[in-house]
């Protein structure tokens, strides 16, 4: 699935702003492209699971996307936790809607996701270390399950990503030379 969005980026420093395209192969790859207005500040990363494996310029896209369990949120994916995570599920009625909450916690870490099956609908994420808040999600789903839009908010760097999708292509084909690295 290839998906093409437009972007901003903003802390207390900078604000940016742009487009760019996410491509996912199941079950766990992904390749994120990003450039700025009039091109500048153009980067790439590839990411297998919850790990970076290349990132192209690095600083840039650890800055832009800081959590990778919270960029897949925001595209819509609820990533399966490591074995040796505890998981809680739950899911019950509210106002006529059906939502869904897991909780996985790894170590010092807690993730918490709530997907709102309405039309559209939502899925909301939250990221703790040790109790305290990294970073928060919601994401708009489209009437078919992908993702519409989305806010990521990290309040102890006070900076949120922001995207709105422009178009989703699921006949997507990818050639093999995209998971290598630019250079």
């Amino acid at each position: 699935m290839a998906i093409r969005f437009r972007w901003k980026y903003q802390d207390d420093q900078k604000r940016w702003g742009g487009r760019g395209q996410a491509r996912i192969a199941p079950p766990d790859s992904l390749r994120f492209d990003y450039v700025g207005p009039l091109g500048l500040g153009a980067g790439a990363a590839a990411v297998v699971g919850d790990s970076t494996i290349w990132a192209d310029p690095e600083q840039n896209f650890r800055s832009l996307v800081p959590a990778v369990r919270m960029l897949w949120a925001g595209l819509g994916i609820v990533r399966s936790p490591r074995a040796d995570a505890a998981v809680f599920r739950g899911g019950s009625p509210d106002s006529g809607r059906t939502f869904q909450i897991w909780r996985f916690v790894q170590g010092e870490d807690t993730l918490d996701y709530r997907q709102t099956r309405s039309s559209p609908g939502v899925l909301e994420a939250e990221w703790r270390q040790q109790g305290k808040v990294q970073a928060r999600s919601r994401t708009e789903l489209d009437v078919h399950g992908k993702p519409a839009s989305a806010r990521i908010d990290f309040p102890e760097g006070r900076a949120r990503f922001e995207f709105s999708v422009v178009s989703v292509d699921t006949t997507a084909v990818f050639d093999p030379a995209i998971w290598r690295g630019r250079r």
